[in-house]
């Protein structure tokens, strides 16, 4: 339960009651003289000090006053502002699909829709496609490969389960195909090419040409020759009884002048027996004009040839000299091999091969290869599908799709990645029909693509696969004539349903194809590269698929799946039937969803849609969203404004910062321009609620430090830190107070400095208020009796000075824009005034704070010191000092395990000031004494300084021989010399005095010489300009005194002076003055003139205006003796006027305390002096 304010803080008359009580406290020791610490100078301060008030010693703390939140600890505000600066971390700078990729996790399922699939067969389709299904696998031809089902029975129990026939439908089908005619078969032969041939030309080349044909069953016996084995050749072959069909030969074109000759001629043979009929192919080189197309012609003239080995020679010969050629004739082709290739070893699926040329017998001598495409297929089918016209295409189509759909359901029912992986009895009864049907390569792909397609939109695919589908269509799409005119409308039907699909699944992007699950982006990928290959097709079509570009589609699909996604936000979480505000906190929902999923299109979607398909999907999405949140703040706010509450408020703050963040976004992409946003501007309505939000900050900033000093127990929070909880919450609350400044980045520079300047003095006086929290908690604390260290003290110092560095880094984190170009990292004057002056004050509460750390030490220092001053000569300086040592040692340990680097020095500084005003009190205390005893305290010094720099670790040198030190140790120096000495120094520091404001007391010329042969000395005093006006008419009358010292020096000397000049800051003296003094003790150390202006008054004692030295040893005939008589010195001397300052007066307290007769009587000349002197300001 929150305490009441009046509960928390004390009142003054019980502050009263308790300080009587009480032992002396903090506030009641400093009222005590300090010797340790000077007064600080008045400064201006946000701390409104107590000790400027009479009788406000118990000044009651000023109570925060009531916010949005009730008045408690504002531990539940400051943990709600974490969360919105949480919130505001996760969106710094732009986003990596590292970070936004958080899932592998499947992706949603997408729909399914049964009637987008190819139409259902009526039963007696699926009987005639169950029929040719059957018929493939009983009338196969050729080799079946290494990956398929040779086991016709294997087949045909497959095909019984797919199509989900009984035995005795499955016997009645095999009765009809079995009584079916067989198929007529036809071999498809294209030759390609060929390479490595011989040269049989004189050139070096041949002129190579294809004979080939199909050898049928009868001829494929041979009778073995009696010497060597012979193969059958359409120039020499076996014994024959008849001759061979003409329409069974065919021949290709020559090819000049090659060994490497390509074809790519394509030639179809029927065949009569599968199993025993064999391709003949020789290759002959070309050795006349005659065309061999126009002798292949004439064939069938030649008649009633006998024997097989002169049978196509003397076609050939005849058909090129008209039937009348003889055997005498030389024009002879040269055989460069032939192939023998079995019709049944073609495998099932054909196949594209270089085989190897053969010779006829085994003395021909042949060389090269021959690259052939073979494929076996039917031209007539007994079944019911080619009796009722059903293309092979067709029927290829209802068979592929039947198996699709089976092997999907046997693979996994429900899964979403099947790449299509049929099995093996599936593939050899497709492999079958296709190639039985007579389709290319290109109607393959386009049937696989069609019926997948069509079956993803039923029962989910991998896109890969699909993909690959239309990689291998468009890898055949060139190389092939254009598809028949049907089928190609059916392949445009597809790309049309498939890419209306993808449309669909675009509009809800976010919903199939998450932004944090790496499965649906890649899904995502997948299916927008499908949709991109099907661009690559639109120009190859004669019937365009698409109505526009499939680009624009896409686009226009993507914008009505934002607004789409965006109403059922808004619906959801932030109706507008709902008041204004109950909208506000769903209206906050719904601007951080949108700025995740801006995110997500810009670190995830956006390089996929431009790479892939040339979208700019980020620009897209970001301009539409935008302008939607902004119509919804824009009239929230408009209503929310005459209903402004502390509630609304805070409510409107956490809006504005996620709008901010959304313009933040877009402006930091390079390139892009707020400006033109929709959002730019609206940070105008969001002024009245930031201000009141502000206000609330401030009050629950001192609600939150009063209850963490509340619980705080003034010790260290753990073993690695020296600050005790509260300064922990204090310097997180500052540092959270920076954050929100810098998440607000208020745009308008005139209303950011207004807002950033009252926030910096909330922050100030939020931080001065915590230290006068810690001052009266410390006092309540109860202090160990004889303790000098206290670890509460030591604590609280901590504290101060981490509160001073939390400040300062929040303070400097507050810099808001002055407009002003080339101002970057300049802060603003009002804030750097602000940051000045709190730290003067915090500055001023630590050294408080040290006072009364080390007041508890002044005693026992005191007492050290003491004892050096007591004791005896004979005792050694070391055994003299080793109480203060061992004192401090002790003391400096358990203060640098308690205090932080900074703090430590601050009080080794005050220790070390302590300890000099201890000695210099000492040796005020005992004047005259021995030199033994000064040069004991001298030692003590140097030991002491050797002590607290502490080699390096303590203070620094130049600041332990600073201050007070210099006025000790010449104290020091001064006690040790004779009175005499003393007085040199006197006037040694006058002549080393300069003056530190040049025109402030004026300026004197003189010119001074000594003349040998009188052994005088000659001083000339000229003028004076700018003396000070030291009388009631603004002007003075001044004169000037000259006189020689040290006295003992010049004992028969006596002073003189100059007219007055009235009424004058600028007199003209002009005088002379002689003084006859030998020159050896103007030589002397110290020997000086000394020049004393006075302002004469005829009614009172003169006023002093100043005074200036001039060292007799360096003037003209002192330092070198004239020859030849008395030269007057040359150039005048200006002297600057001073006045008197430590480093002379120090001298002359040191001849204060002296008892003997000349150090009284120059002192009391001096105090005659003094009189007429003004205090040195």
């Amino acid at each position: 339960m929150a305490t009441p304010a009046n509960e928390q803080v004390a009142r003054p008359e019980a502050v009263a009651v308790l300080s009587a009580r009480r032992p002396p406290t903090m506030s009641t020791l400093l009222e005590i003289k300090s010797s340790v610490l000077r007064q600080v100078q008045v400064c201006p301060s946000f701390r409104r000090r107590t000790e400027e008030e009479p009788a406000s010693s118990s000044t009651e703390v000023p109570e925060p006053t009531a916010g949005a939140w009730k008045p408690g600890d504002g531990v539940e505000f400051f943990a709600q502002m974490r969360l919105i600066l949480k919130k505001g971390e996760s969106r710094q700078g732009l986003p990596c699909p590292e970070v936004l990729l958080r899932s592998s996790s499947p992706a949603p399922t997408e729909p399914m829709d049964p009637s987008r699939g190819l139409r259902a067969l009526t039963q007696e389709e699926v009987e005639m496609l169950y029929e040719e299904a059957l018929y493939t696998v009983l009338y196969r031809a050729g080799t079946m490969g290494p990956d398929q089902v040779d086991d016709q029975g294997a087949l045909l129990s497959y095909l019984q389960q797919v199509f989900g026939t009984s035995p005795e439908e499955h016997a009645e089908a095999m009765e009809r195909v079995k009584k079916a005619k067989a198929p007529t078969y036809a071999l498809k032969v294209s030759v390609m090419r060929a390479k490595n041939l011989l040269a049989k030309d004189p050139n070096g080349f041949s002129d190579p040409y294809c004979m080939l044909g199909i050898l049928p069953a009868s001829g494929t016996l041979r009778e073995p020759g009696p010497h060597k084995e012979q193969r059958f050749s359409f120039r020499k072959g076996s014994k024959r009884g008849g001759p061979l069909p003409a329409k069974c030969i065919q021949v290709t074109e020559v090819k000049s002048s090659t060994l490497n000759p390509v074809w790519k001629e394509h030639f179809l043979f029927e065949i009569e027996d599968v199993s025993t009929d064999q391709l003949h192919l020789d290759i002959w080189d070309h050795d006349d004009d005659v065309s061999l197309v126009e002798a292949c012609r004439k064939l069938n003239e030649v008649i009633g040839l006998k024997g097989m080995s002169r049978y196509f020679k003397q076609i050939v010969k005849s058909a090129r000299t008209n039937g009348t050629a003889g055997p005498t004739e030389d024009h002879t082709d040269d055989f460069l091999g032939c192939l023998n290739i079995p019709i049944r070893e073609v495998p099932v699926a054909g196949e594209d091969r270089w085989f190897k040329l053969e010779p006829r017998s085994s003395a021909s001598r042949v060389q090269g290869d021959c690259q052939l495409v073979l494929k076996l297929i039917t031209t007539q089918r007994d079944t019911s599908m080619s009796q009722r016209g059903r293309s092979g295409f067709l029927s290829y189509l209802l068979l592929l799709s039947r198996l699709l759909q089976f092997e999907h359901q046997a693979e996994e029912p429900n899964s979403s990645s099947w790449r299509g992986e049929l099995s093996g009895p599936a593939a050899t009864v497709l492999c079958l029909h296709g190639a039985q049907s007579n389709l290319s390569a290109l109607q393959l792909a386009v049937l696989h693509w069609q019926v997948s397609s069509r079956h993803h939109q039923t029962r989910t695919l991998d896109y890969g696969y699909l993909l690959g589908l239309l990689e291998d269509m468009q890898a055949h799409w060139e190389e092939a004539a254009s598809l028949p005119q049907e089928q190609e409308e059916g392949l445009a039907d597809s790309f049309s349903a498939f890419s209306e699909f993808g449309l669909r699944l675009l509009r809800q992007l976010r919903d199939y194809f998450p932004a944090t699950n790496s499965t649906a982006v890649y899904r995502l990928e997948l299916l927008l590269k499908c949709l991109g290959k099907l661009q690559l097709f639109q120009p190859s079509f004669e019937i365009c698929p698409f109505e526009t570009e499939l680009n624009m589609d896409i686009a226009a699909a993507l914008k009505r799946g934002n607004r789409e996604w965006f109403d059922k936000l808004l619906n959801s979480q932030s109706p507008r039937e709902q008041p204004g505000p109950q909208r506000l906190a769903g209206l906050v929902k719904l601007a951080d969803t949108v700025y995740e999923d801006l995110q997500s299109c810009y670190g995830i979607y956006a390089s996929l849609f431009h790479s892939i398909i040339k979208i700019d999907f980020f620009t897209l999405t970001f301009r539409q969203l935008e302008r939607l949140v902004a119509e919804e703040a824009w009239v929230l706010t408009e209503e929310l404004s005459p209903k402004m509450t502390l509630e609304v408020a805070s409510g409107l703050f956490e809006l504005y910062l996620t709008l901010a963040d959304i313009q933040c976004f877009w402006s930091s992409i390079p390139g892009r321009d707020s400006r033109s946003l929709a959002l730019a501007g609206i940070h105008a309505p969001f002024l009245p609620a930031v201000k009141l939000w502000l206000q609330v900050l401030r009050d629950q900033a001192r609600w939150r430090l009063q209850g963490a000093v509340d619980v705080d127990t003034l010790e260290p929070m753990d073993s690695s830190s020296k600050h005790s909880s509260s300064a922990a919450t204090a310097s997180l609350c500052f540092s959270h107070i920076q954050e929100l400044w810098a998440r607000l980045a208020w745009p308008d520079p005139a209303q950011a400095q207004g807002l950033g300047t009252q926030l910096s003095q909330d922050l100030c006086e939020a931080a001065l208020f915590y230290t006068e929290l810690l001052r009266k908690k410390v006092d309540t604390q109860p202090g160990a009796a004889g303790e000098a260290v206290s670890e509460p003290l030591c604590v609280v110092l901590n504290d101060v000075e981490l509160l001073r560095k939390a400040a300062g880094q929040a303070l400097r984190g507050l810099a808001w824009p002055e407009g002003a170009p080339g101002l970057e990292g300049v802060l603003p004057r009002p804030l750097l005034s602000c940051m000045q002056a709190l730290d003067e004050d915090l500055q001023r509460e630590a050294r408080t704070v040290t006072a009364h750390l080390t007041s508890k030490m002044v005693g026992d220092i005191r007492k050290y010191v003491q004892h050096i001053s007591l004791s005896p000569d004979s005792i050694q300086n070391e055994e003299a000092m080793a109480p203060l040592l061992k004192y401090l040692d002790e003391k400096l340990a358990l203060l640098n395990a308690s205090l932080v680097k900074e703090n430590l020095s601050r009080v080794l500084e005050a220790l070390w000031e302590l300890l000099l005003q201890a000695i210099l009190q000492a040796l005020g205390a005992n004047r005259d004494m021995s030199a033994d005893f000064y040069g004991r305290f001298h030692f003590t010094l140097e030991a002491l300084v050797n002590f607290f720099h502490a080699e390096g670790q303590g203070l620094p040198l130049e600041s332990l021989r600073d201050g007070s030190y210099k006025r000790l140790e010449e104290e020091l120096r001064l006690h040790q010399c004779s009175t005499r000495e003393c007085i040199e120094q006197y006037y040694l520091d006058k002549l080393k005095q300069r003056s530190l404001e040049h025109n402030r007391f004026g300026r004197l010329s003189v010119r001074c010489h000594y003349e040998a042969a009188e052994q005088r000395l000659v001083v000339e005093v000229l003028h004076a300009a700018d003396l000070l006006p030291l009388d009631a008419n603004g002007l003075s009358d001044p004169f000037v005194i000259v006189e020689l010292g040290p006295p003992h020096l010049f004992p028969l000397v006596r002073s003189q002076r100059t007219q007055v000049k009235s009424r004058t800051l600028h007199p003209v003296y002009d005088e002379l003055f002689y003084f006859s003094v030998p020159a050896e003790a103007c030589r002397r150390r110290g020997a000086c003139v000394l020049f004393t202006v006075m302002d004469h008054d005829w009614l009172s004692t003169n006023d002093f205006a100043g005074e200036a030295a001039l060292g007799l040893g360096s003037i003209g005939g002192v330092a070198r003796p004239q020859v030849g008589g008395s030269a007057r010195a040359g150039q005048p001397v200006t002297l600057h006027l001073r006045r008197p300052r430590a480093q002379v007066r120090s001298a002359l307290r040191m001849l204060e305390g002296r008892n003997n007769k000349e150090a009284q009587e120059f002192v009391k000349r001096l105090k005659e002096l003094e009189k007429y002197m003004e205090a040195d300001p």
